[in-house]
């Protein structure tokens, strides 16, 4: 089992599905992922921008795996091709491997040793933060009531995970000699650095919040731009910052306490770029029994579970339009992204030997 595993990696890691460029489409991988599932019923559609995908559906069933195909782009510290598997006595090396093409060559695989009712969406937008695979399928009349989304979790059942919401934060200011004695206030670059120090501590008073294991609020000030010169007052500022929130606090409340952190009249702009719900998501009222609901499905399926994650991942899509969701794959996200990239074969049978198992009823 675990040579077809491998053979199938190697094949799926030889497609280049970088993102970006997010040059994906309808072809190439998606043609070798249908060659291989035959007695599948298969729907391919393009959603633009390399976000390419594919439902494969056989039988009647209710649950759904899904697996993004693409990949962040290799990195000059490579040693060898990103995109031909190198395989060790206990690795497999390659771009992908472990983020997250190896979960996909389990799907074939397991796919081929069963017959009954079997359902794999793949996508090939999740590296980009523009979820328009999954949102078109949520979009639809589906019919599945759980999902289990294949991240490297090294085979545990992952049941929660932050949230993800990135900020673009506009600041005004009055242009004029620095020498002013307005210059204090005036200054759009004095009141973004004044907003900073009060998000800072804010969220100090959050390093006491909980859920399932995480801690905190993780919060990330990742740019800023403005000004002209030294000796002229900034008439204009910008602020790129992003938080990772809990499954328990209320996002709408944390933007209006960071909007807060300045006078009104010196914000221009606040603009969140991209929202990715927690894993469960649904608010803080419904984490805790969502979660529940979660580990009642994994471990019904005889995984084990495993530890809250800080990541984000796309399954707080399918939790937050209702489906019972977990994240569960091969691999360990201290892999993902990384110069020779790798997944151990371990990691590989154990994934492929479970999924089967689960296919098998």
């Amino acid at each position: 089992m675990l040579q077809q595993t491998l053979q199938h990696l190697s094949h799926l890691v030889s497609f280049d599905t970088r993102n970006p460029p997010r040059a994906i489409g309808t072809g190439g991988i998606f043609d070798y992922l249908r060659a291989h599932l035959p007695g599948f019923h298969v729907d391919v559609r393009d959603h633009g921008a390399g976000a390419v995908s594919m439902l494969a559906v056989r039988g009647t069933p209710t649950r759904l795996f899904n697996v993004h195909l693409d990949t962040v782009p290799d990195s000059p510290h490579w040693s060898a091709d990103p995109l031909a598997l190198r395989v060790t006595e206990e690795r497999a090396i390659g771009l992908g491997a472990c983020d997250i093409k190896g979960a996909a060559a389990g799907l074939l695989v397991a796919a081929a040793r069963t017959d009954g009712d079997a359902a794999f969406l793949f996508s090939s937008d999740e590296e980009a933060n523009d979820a328009r695979c999954i949102a078109a399928f949520l979009a639809g009349a589906h019919g599945f009531r759980q999902a289990i989304v294949a991240e490297p979790t090294r085979c545990r059942a992952v049941l929660a995970h932050r949230g993800l919401a990135s900020v673009l934060l506009r600041f005004r200011g009055e242009a004029g000699h620095a020498s002013g004695a307005n210059a204090l206030q005036a200054s759009a670059l004095h009141r973004a650095m004044r907003w900073g120090a009060e998000a800072l501590e804010f969220v100090g008073t959050q390093a006491d919040a909980q859920f399932g294991g995480l801690q905190g609020l993780r919060f990330n000030i990742g740019r800023v731009e403005g000004g002209i010169k030294a000796n002229v007052i900034a008439p204009s500022a910008e602020v790129r910052f992003n938080m990772r929130p809990l499954p328990s606090h209320d996002l709408a409340a944390l933007h209006e306490t960071f909007r807060a952190c300045a006078d009104a009249d010196a914000i221009a702009e606040y603009t969140e770029t991209f929202r990715g719900p927690p894993l469960p998501a649904g608010g803080p009222q419904d984490a805790a029994s969502r979660r529940d609901q979660a580990e009642a499905l994994a471990t019904g399926l005889g995984l084990p579970l495993g530890d809250a994650v800080d990541f984000w991942t796309e399954s707080s899509l399918f939790s937050q339009a209702g489906l019972t969701t977990f994240v569960f794959g091969p691999g360990d996200i201290a892999q993902a992204h990384a110069a020779d990239e790798w997944v151990a074969l371990e990691q590989l049978h154990t994934y492929t030997d479970h999924v089967t198992r689960i296919l098998q009823g």
